[in-house]
């Protein structure tokens, strides 16, 4: 049973955005193997890292928190965490990117613009709430502002928002942010989108992946919210594409077929955003004090820890957090960490013991020097 009434095909006539960055293969037709691939990905990131640098920066970016919830400590330090807590907590975050084009037209870009409400109902956090009694939950979920409500505070209308974008599709509803084609019985209706100009920039192979779900993306996907989200709502791409002065999406498949990155140029140099990892010490686990990280990157050769819930294609993921780690600039504050900001971060909390991070960026904060005369 397909998941879409629209198969990833229909949107191919679709307007394509951004320019094709030729520096980047799409590591998921990299010829050789896994090793060969990792090999070549190290070149080419380090290639495209000089080439991205000279393209300016955007006008502004902003940090706004949604949500910090519960996620098992399993997937979000896969294999090498030694806490005795079965569960960690990650905070969700929305990036507001602003730049002009050189015709002088404003864009803005949503990055993680997560429906917290609507996001609960993905198979694995509802069956994780219904198992959890509410006074427990109440201790570890906690909402720090919506979508809308950050953008007003900013003076954003929903109207001048140009593009939605998410690394992937886990646990995201649409609906409400760009409409639908018929009722919606759980929505009391058929919704005016929130954001009539946006298109959400997508990849081609994740549209196709979620046409038709395989068992282990279906804990993490909501299908049914999909049904009746215009296509014509999708600006899919295919691998790399440069949006703007400072601004790139580049395809890091793996975690999903069709994973992608936010890769963003700054004052303080290249920042790097994605789920791929949940703390910036996982691209450099040897400075790590989370209990057992360092001592198993040592011991098995891995210079990485993964967001392992979902492992479609490990090897790519492992090798897409290689291009991630060879794109990001060394943190001012600590250049034993990189300029890497999970769009999930590890967040410490009292009743997750041992799994406080050593390191948190916990904002990207970045406006462009004016021009005096």
């Amino acid at each position: 049973m397909r998941n879409f009434p629209w198969r990833a095909a229909d949107v191919v006539d679709l307007p394509v955005i951004g320019t094709p960055v030729d520096t980047l293969t799409d590591l998921s037709r990299t010829p050789g193997g896994p090793g060969a691939r990792l090999a070549a990905v190290r070149l080419e990131a380090a290639a495209f890292k000089r080439e991205f640098a000279t393209t300016g920066t955007p006008d502004t970016i902003t940090t706004c928190d949604l949500v910090t919830l519960p996620y098992p400590t399993r997937f979000g330090l896969f294999r090498a965490s030694r806490a005795i807590a079965p569960f960690l907590s990650i905070t969700n975050r929305m990036l507001v990117i602003r730049w002009h084009e050189t015709d002088g037209r404003s864009r803005v870009l949503l990055f993680e613009p997560s429906d917290v409400e609507l996001g609960r109902y993905t198979p694995y956090f509802d069956r994780l709430a219904q198992r959890t009694p509410d006074v427990v939950a109440r201790r570890m979920l906690t909402e720090h502002g919506t979508v809308l409500d950050h953008l007003a505070a900013l003076d954003i209308a929903p109207g001048d928002i140009d593009y939605l974008l998410f690394d992937h599709l886990h646990t995201q509803d649409l609906r409400r942010w760009v409409g639908t084609t018929a009722h919606q019985e759980d929505l009391g209706g058929q919704p005016e989108p929130a954001f009539p100009n946006a298109k959400v920039i997508v990849q081609r192979d994740e549209l196709a992946g979620m046409a038709e779900l395989h068992p282990l993306q279906k804990p993490w996907y909501q299908p049914g919210s999909y049904r009746d989200v215009p296509a014509e709502a999708f600006l899919p791409i295919e691998g790399s594409v440069i949006l703007g002065p400072g601004v790139a999406v580049v395809k890091t498949p793996g975690h999903v077929f069709g994973n992608q990155t936010l890769v963003v140029n700054t004052s303080t140099g290249i920042w790097v955003s994605s789920e791929n990892v949940i703390a910036a010490e996982c691209l450099t686990p040897e400075h790590s004090k989370l209990p057992g990280l360092a001592k198993w990157s040592r011991e098995w050769g891995q210079e990485v820890v993964l967001n392992a819930n979902s492992i479609e294609s490990t090897a790519d993921q492992y090798n897409s957090v290689i291009l991630e780690k060879t794109l990001a600039d060394p943190c001012q504050e600590d250049p034993r960490f990189l300029q890497f900001f999970p769009s999930s971060e590890l967040t410490g909390a009292w009743t997750n013991p041992g799994t406080k991070p050593t390191f948190s960026h916990r904002t990207i904060t970045h406006a462009k020097e004016r021009a005096t005369t």
